[in-house]
């Protein structure tokens, strides 16, 4: 099957590929051998906030200092 790369590096897998892949939104996407290589991941929402707090510099002393402010 073929997967056409457009201007802005964006490819649409095909759906005879993905109906043989668990519904994901996410993929790790590596280079081996010359190869692209896609593997599904299923990310826990958890994390995905986790990740976003760390990015913008919230670490977990300010959200338990949030939670014990905003339950007085």
């Amino acid at each position: 099957m073929l997967a056409k790369l457009t201007s802005k590096n964006q490819i649409t897998l095909p759906k005879a590929v993905m109906s043989d892949v668990e519904a994901t939104e996410y993929f790790d996407v590596a280079v081996e051998a010359g190869r692209i290589v896609l593997t599904p991941v299923r990310m826990q929402q958890a994390q995905a906030v986790r990740d976003k707090l760390r990015q913008l510099g919230i670490a977990e002393q300010d959200v338990d200092d949030a939670v014990v402010w905003a339950r007085r």
